[in-house]
């Protein structure tokens, strides 16, 4: 499908217009005012960044039974609730041992952060610590439902292999672990293989994403190779799309893909772009009256990728998917509205990532979090956009 060109420029420039005085702002990219689907542009913070750094929390490990620094090494890839008039972020974090667990920070401005002491979500000695441990538990992605119930999907990495999770909290402290998504799907086929990422499609309400269905089922986007869908009834136990009879993949499979072949793909990779060896889900999806809005991840490789960009850049774009189908794309950006050019961005456990995975509406901005080079936590601001 041929789509518009994105006209993509970085803008070193101090702007006094944002989010306080003096503060200089890099604009992520300029963009073609016909795109007026997707949410951009998006402003780093520049002067704050990155808002959440790795920390001193002590913690007792209830597996290793002792004292643990739980986020002396690196903290990225948060989720964000707008909860009370408060941000809070829960964050994935890492001690030097490598295993990550679910910090908890909250703001009351999006920008300036107080961390909680300990992790709020952890590998415990449960039914599910096979699974997590000694990896640990990463990437969140929050959604409520119409209750106020908040859902987590998290990833479980054993060492081995990373599979989807999921869990339930009344107040984003407190959690009930339910296991793989996938558990009960087609006898468990895909609980077993490598999953991640799952970004629920919702309805953001005064910054806070709901679950809504779409023809009687809420829906899932996810996965780290290609962007796969899935279905739920409670949103704790979720059906992958499979292609129906007939029906072949837009791309070659590779990676992962090659162990689920008959799941149908939502989003592909693209030969010879920015989103050429990897797509990955971002925050939870936006139902819009255009359409359903999923900002992703990308990773590039320059051999059949972008030349212009590193081995290995992540950066971030937009697509719509039909509000009727989740399945069905109807707009894609051209290129990414997001990539790393700031030192923390560069290099760090990861070289070359601006991952996003949070986002918010809080005083009329959206707010944009994402991990830095796989170790610190920066945010982008957006004040043009209203949904």
């Amino acid at each position: 499908m041929k789509i518009n060109s994105v006209l993509l420029f970085v803008i070193a420039a101090a702007l006094s217009a944002g989010c306080g005085p003096k503060q200089n702002n890099a604009l992520v990219t300029a963009v073609d005012t016909s795109q007026n689907w997707a949410l951009i542009p998006f402003k780093k913070v520049d002067s704050l960044n990155p808002v959440l750094n790795p920390g001193t929390g002590r913690f007792t490990d209830p597996i290793l039974k002792k004292t643990v620094l739980w986020e002396e090494k690196d903290v990225f890839n948060p989720a964000v609730v707008n909860r009370n008039g408060k941000i809070y972020m829960l964050y994935r974090a890492q001690d030097k041992a490598g295993t990550s667990r679910i910090g908890m920070a909250v703001s009351t401005d999006a920008l300036h952060f107080t961390r909680m002491p300990a992790p709020v979500f952890y590998p415990d000695n449960d039914a599910y610590k096979t699974l997590e441990w000694k990896g640990g538990c990463e990437d969140p992605r929050i959604v409520a439902d119409d209750k106020g119930m908040y859902y987590m999907t998290y990833t479980a990495y054993d060492g081995k292999v990373a599979r989807l999770l999921v869990a339930t909290s009344p107040d984003l402290t407190h959690w009930k672990k339910y296991g793989s998504v996938f558990a009960k799907a087609y006898n468990g086929k895909y609980a077993k293989l490598w999953s991640k990422s799952g970004s629920i499609i919702s309805a953001y309400k005064n910054g806070q994403p709901i679950a809504t269905k779409i023809n009687g089922k809420y829906w899932m986007y996810w996965g780290d190779t290609q962007i796969w869908t899935a279905t739920s009834d409670d949103l704790i136990n979720w059906t992958p799309v499979e292609m129906k009879a007939g029906e072949q993949p837009p791309v070659k499979l590779r990676a992962t893909a090659l162990d689920m072949p008959l799941l149908k793909i939502a989003l592909p990779t693209r030969e010879g772009k920015f989103d050429s060896d990897l797509v990955e889900s971002g925050p939870p999806a936006m139902l819009t009256d255009k359409g359903i809005l999923l900002i992703y991840n990308s990773r590039n490789v320059p051999a059949f990728g972008d030349k212009t960009l590193s081995e290995g850049t992540y950066a971030a774009s937009q697509v719509l998917f039909d509000k009727n189908d989740p399945t069905k794309i109807l707009k894609r950006l051209d290129s990414y509205f997001m990539k790393p050019e700031k030192p923390y961005e560069i290099t760090g456990q990861v070289n070359q990532v601006c991952f996003v995975e949070g986002l918010t509406q809080f005083k009329n901005k959206w707010y944009l979090y994402y991990g830095t080079a796989d170790s610190k936590i920066a945010v982008a601001v957006d004040t043009v956009k209203k949904f």
